[in-house]
């Protein structure tokens, strides 16, 4: 129901915008056109905060906190480092609430200080410029869907016993024997926090190749570190079915007469997320869609109701991260304050899983610049000896760099290692900006030392000799 002094009873409304969707596209939009004078109502049908508050990065970023605390001490051990330590669940999941509980009142309390409206409860579309919630029915001049996106449906016999990977971050207890489907960045990240917490960890991926949007030689280094600490992955593991097994689960996967089964005490869902746009009747709206979901043009408006922007996860077109949402947040800011000015660009967008050691990408992979027939030079290698991992026992650390012949730009970065997810940042404003290896030595910057930042030096050097 709307509060801020309006009566449950108020059938209709009038707006300049309604957001639907509370994670950080949603709340940014509806902040910074509230705060610039419009009319702005918000709804969500979960608790306000999204995804990334309350069911990924915060919460995630905690426990995978607690797991690199664990690694460090185990890659120490002889080196100076005697003793052992653990992951106590119960109070690390207590520990996280203390971040996300919170949430949900703090949003709704920031909406109330510039005079957003809050709803709750799922929105449907009643026609181009109307939406209907409960009892109330909104219209608006521009309406934003920023409803995020849930896991892909698994079409499988049983699927209704495995766990979705939002309520892996809740659970009261880790259960001994955890089934991971799907080889992308959610499974990778939970596996780890799972294994340094003492379960058995088993991954399945349906195709041949894990972490498949990542450099296939970096992926492959962070399969052997997984593999490492007790983690098994499993290719060519497409599932076929789950089903209960005495007080546990039984998970069938494999192709057809290669097929294998797994014990488990959980499985968990981390095959991949798509937009949350079911339930909001797009037909009713006027509003485009194709297999991947809403169409939209490069100002993130649908392409067949102007009325309608879509952004953050429920975009189809843009990676589902959580700076990416935040960017589409600002470009649908600014196209509804200043006239459609502005347009999205996924072209340089660093990724990152937060592994122990960690993995980041950003740019063109070795196969995307041979597809596009763009000539590089390809240069990688081992940074394990270098005295920043080193002197932490980090044994899984690289890097390959591409680099244009003749310009010398940096086209793409993937590295593995202590930090991987910072360093990424600086290659990516590197490419943003068109910067050569030339543009990166110790003679142009004056690199912080130590730092796993000073490694680029040995990185490009080579290459400036050339």
């Amino acid at each position: 129901m709307p509060v801020c002094g309006y009566r449950s009873t108020i059938m209709e409304r009038e707006y300049d915008v309604v957001v639907i969707g509370t994670g950080v596209v949603g709340s940014d939009i509806a902040w910074h056109c509230g705060d610039a004078g419009m009319r702005v109502a918000i709804t969500d049908r979960q608790e306000y905060g999204g995804t990334c508050a309350l069911r990924g990065c915060v919460p995630k970023k905690v426990l995978i906190g607690a797991a690199e605390v664990v690694a460090r001490v185990h890659d120490q051990q002889g080196r100076g480092i005697r003793g052992d330590v653990s992951i106590d669940w119960p109070r690390l999941v207590a520990f996280e609430r203390t971040f996300t509980d919170p949430i949900p009142r703090r949003k709704e309390e920031n909406f109330r200080k510039v005079g957003v409206d809050t709803y709750y409860g799922p929105a449907r579309f009643a026609g181009p410029d109307r939406v209907v919630i409960g009892d109330d029915t909104l219209t608006a001049r521009h309406i934003v869907i920023a409803t995020g996106a849930h896991p892909r449906p698994l079409g499988v016999p049983g699927a209704d016993l495995v766990t979705p990977s939002d309520d892996f971050f809740y659970l009261e207890t880790l259960p001994d024997r955890i089934v991971f489907i799907g080889g992308g960045y959610i499974s990778f990240e939970f596996a780890h926090v799972a294994a340094r917490a003492g379960s058995g960890v088993t991954i399945l991926q349906r195709s041949g190749r894990v972490l498949s949007g990542f450099d296939h030689d970096i992926a492959g280094r962070l399969v052997q570190a997984s593999r490492e600490v007790g983690i098994d992955v499993q290719v060519n593991m497409p599932l076929l079915s789950v089903e209960k097994a005495g007080g546990g689960l039984r998970v069938r996967a494999g192709k057809a007469g290669e097929e294998k089964v797994f014990e488990a005490d959980m499985v968990v869902h981390g095959a991949g997320r798509v937009p949350a746009i079911e339930g909001l009747d797009l037909a009713a709206g006027k509003i485009e869609t194709d297999r991947r979901g809403i169409v939209a043009d490069s100002h993130l408006r649908s392409v067949s109701n102007p009325a309608v922007y879509v952004a953050g996860d429920a975009n189809p077109e843009g990676p589902q991260l959580t700076p990416v949402a935040v960017m589409d947040a600002h470009i649908v800011v600014d196209n509804i304050l200043n006239g459609n000015t502005r347009v999205a660009d996924y072209s340089v967008v660093p990724s990152a899983v937060f592994t122990t050691p960690p993995l980041a990408s950003v740019g063109l992979t070795e196969a995307a610049a041979e597809e596009k027939g763009i000539p590089c030079i390809v240069h990688a290698g081992d940074l394990s000896s270098r005295f920043t991992n080193r002197s932490i026992g980090e044994k899984h650390a690289g890097y390959k760099l591409l680099i244009e012949r003749g310009s010398r730009r940096i086209l793409g970065a993937h590295l593995i290692g202590h930090h991987a997810e910072e360093v990424i940042n600086i290659f990516a404003l590197a490419i943003r900006h068109n910067l050569t290896v030339d543009d990166l030595t110790l003679d142009a910057i004056p690199w912080a030392y130590p730092s796993n930042a000073y490694d680029i030096i040995h990185m490009v050097h080579p290459m400036v000799r050339k």
